[in-house]
């Protein structure tokens, strides 16, 4: 078989010919960063509005295995911050490679057992409010290389009191972010986050949705500009319409049935987030802190 034919069929696997994607990989990194800090910023504001001093906290950590740390395994930042809006709410980033475990590599987009290296960068964001009425919310970019290479993301609005003009405006927003790209992009996304925010056991969507997509492959460099491009846009979306939804709700008066509401709500939530959520147990298999993948939990939930 010649060159040609094997980078044809590389191509046709979604594998590609490009190997080394060390400098896209510190690219996306960089822009995570930037965006973290941006929504850091952000976030901050809205709590000197409120008349709060709070900031947010910065942990590094680095990656382990069995309590060791691995060697040029990387790691990431863990941002905390408790504050009068925002009673708890966490924004990491980390940028973590080394080899999955055979079993886990069986599960994950290019890798397997006789090749399990990989490379991920990406940003982690979710916000726990202390009104009822002001909706939590998840977001979350990233890029990975195994023998592929790609980009997954998006954000999810989990209001435990939903308003139909808040749930339309985030909507509006990522769909906007999408549009710019692929007129497919939108419905597609929209029912990928709809599928995957569900939690099969009460029968119930998490939240009101969002966007969700993973797996957007860039065989080449073309590719992945376009789809750096996307996702930073799905990045910028997120900024452009939480803060507004946040300010809108944050001064509302709220009863006790409310918080019960959010509190009940909150333990649906860690439900999702301990059972299917794909990305505590990628952090969980890679040796990634704990804190960090378990800043989803909420502060304060109840069962009934």
């Amino acid at each position: 078989m010649s060159t040609a034919q094997v980078a044809g069929e590389a191509v046709d696997k979604g594998i590609g010919t490009k190997e080394d994607w060390s400098a896209e990989t510190g690219r996306a990194r960089t822009w995570f960063e930037s965006l973290r800090d941006r929504i850091c910023a952000e976030f901050e504001a809205i709590e000197r509005e409120a008349g709060s001093d709070a900031s947010f906290t910065y942990t590094p950590w680095k990656r382990e295995h069995h309590g060791e740390p691995v060697p040029d395994g990387g790691g990431g930042v863990q941002g905390l911050m408790k504050g009068k809006v925002f009673e708890k709410v966490g924004v990491n980033v980390s940028t973590v490679g080394g080899t999955f475990s055979p079993e886990f590599a069986k599960t994950m987009n290019g890798a397997d057992p006789e090749n399990p290296a990989f490379t991920a960068t990406g940003i982690s964001l979710v916000a726990h409010m202390a009104n009822p009425h002001a909706p939590a919310v998840h977001m979350n970019t990233r890029f990975l290389t195994t023998r592929k290479a790609w980009f997954g993301g998006g954000g999810d609005l989990n209001p435990p009191i939903p308003y139909a003009e808040d749930t339309a405006d985030f909507h509006a927003s990522y769909k906007a972010a999408c549009d710019a790209h692929d007129p497919a992009y939108y419905d597609k996304f929209k029912a990928w986050a709809d599928d995957y925010f569900y939690i099969p056991h009460r029968k119930v969507h998490r939240g009101v949705g969002g966007i969700f997509y993973d797996h957007l492959e860039c065989a080449d460099d073309a590719g992945f500009e376009a789809n750096f491009a996307f996702t930073r846009d799905v990045g910028d979306a997120f900024l452009n319409v939480y803060p507004a939804l946040v300010r809108r709700r944050m001064n509302m008066d709220w009863t006790q049935d409310d918080k019960l509401k959010q509190l009940i709500w909150r333990g649906r939530y860690a439900e999702f987030n301990l059972v299917y959520d794909r990305g505590t147990l990628f952090g969980l298999k890679t040796g990634g802190n704990i804190d960090a993948i378990l800043m989803s939990l909420p502060p304060e939930a109840v069962w009934e």
